[in-house]
């Protein structure tokens, strides 16, 4: 039986190939909800990671991509979906996603989305408690003690909650945001990383 590795997020890549020509059309996200659809409905299903929900290739455009096969490289990280589109795939309405050629040494940039966000605030807090720089309030929290830290995270909680109870989705954005915050500066405080945090959750989807 083929076994899939989910990255971190849950998700595992995957290329979609014309059947008939060989091109490479696109690169998308699938987890195993969608790979499920994907095969028994015959039709291309990815993750959306900016929607955060399923997406049926061709949904918008009318242009879907039918499944013929499906393969798992050695690795099993990475799939490949021999497909039929029903016509130009990528949303400029070139044929495939890949027409911009590399001519000189690219930009590089990162996407900042999702637990990569938390990870890049963790190694901030971290460099704080490290330094203790005069003037940061992460450094006022640190030098507070576990114990004034342990209280701002009841007091974000209790405020993300009251914004939940009001309906009010960018409150409660907000309210997360700085609840995030306080988790992140009590890990720190108390020797734990995100990583351990990330590991529990993996044996509880289990």
């Amino acid at each position: 039986m083929a076994e899939v590795k989910l990255d971190e997020k849950g998700l595992v890549p995957a290329i979609a190939q014309n059947v008939n020509t060989g091109e490479v059309l696109m690169l998308g996200y699938m987890n195993p909800g969608s790979l499920k659809r994907t095969m028994e409905g015959g039709e291309v299903w990815f993750f959306s990671r900016s929607r955060s929900d399923l997406w049926h290739k061709g949904e918008v455009s009318g242009n879907y991509m039918r499944v013929k096969s499906a393969a798992v490289d050695c690795d099993g990280d990475t799939l490949i979906l021999q497909v039929e589109p029903d016509g130009p795939i990528c949303h400029t309405g070139e044929s495939n996603c890949f027409f911009t050629p590399i001519e000189d040494f690219p930009e590089f940039y990162r996407e900042d989305t999702g637990p990569g966000v938390l990870e890049d605030l963790f190694a901030t807090i971290q460099d704080r408690k490290q330094a203790m720089p005069q003037g940061s309030y992460t450094t006022s929290l640190f030098e507070g003690g576990a114990a004034r830290i342990a209280q701002k995270v009841i007091e974000e909680a209790g405020e993300a909650a009251i914004a939940g109870v009001k309906g009010d989705g960018e409150q409660v954005a907000e309210e997360m945001a700085d609840l995030f915050y306080h988790a992140l500066v009590l890990l720190s405080a108390s020797g734990a990383r995100p990583e351990d945090v990330w590991e529990v959750l993996r044996e509880r989807a289990g």
